[in-house]
């Protein structure tokens, strides 16, 4: 009787122990294998919205945001230089952002923004890909002197973009910057690479 008990004994710890270790070897087969269906950090990366809080960024200032691996450029611009925009349309090759540099919900006007004082586009050149100089004061002497009034100045062929991304005439890039997708999740929240509501 004593032996029978043994060997009973001997089958529940033996019978326990192996479930035991079966579930500890199933959860470990199944966490690789449900981590596969997140996205990789990678992924994310690639399609993640960016948001920028603008609450600090006073006017005149420029903020970068990261989206997709490119630099977005957050400007607040001033009084001064809305003013000067439509100032410069003879002296742009697109002044009218007639060619698709942006989403169609952005107005084809002089500020080419959704706010007029906030402008956001991505800060690579449209003719190799440099990454311009932020030049905000008017009367850049290295720029044109009286006739700079602020804006973008790309070092590596000497392409220059006005405070609306828009391209010089006679320089090298072809197009005015890019306006990425955006929209804004409250007054001082932008969210880079989603539509407004009600957008395509």
């Amino acid at each position: 009787m004593s032996n029978e008990g043994e060997n009973n004994g001997r089958r529940r710890f033996l019978l326990a122990s192996t479930s035991v270790l079966g579930a500890v070897g199933a959860v470990g087969a199944a966490v690789p294998f449900v981590a596969s269906w997140n996205p990789s950090a990678k992924a994310k990366a690639a399609g993640a919205p960016a948001k920028a809080d603008i609450s600090k960024l006073e006017p005149g200032q420029q903020m970068i945001v990261e989206w997709r691996g490119k630099p977005v450029w957050i400007v607040r611009r001033t009084e001064e230089s809305l003013a000067n925009l439509d100032k410069l349309n003879d002296t742009l090759a697109d002044p009218n952002s007639e060619k698709p540099q942006q989403p169609d919900y952005i107005p084809k006007t002089a500020q080419r923004s959704l706010k007029p004082e906030i402008m956001v586009m991505t800060g690579i050149c449209t003719h190799l890909g440099c990454s311009p100089t932020y030049r905000p004061e008017v009367g850049a002497e290295d720029l044109g002197g009286a006739d700079w009034l602020g804006g973008f100045f790309c070092p590596c062929h000497g392409s220059k973009f006005d405070l609306s991304g828009r391209v010089y005439a006679g320089v090298p890039a072809p197009t005015n910057l890019v306006i990425p997708p955006h929209s804004y999740e409250s007054d001082n929240v932008i969210v880079i690479g989603i539509d407004p509501e009600g957008t395509a």
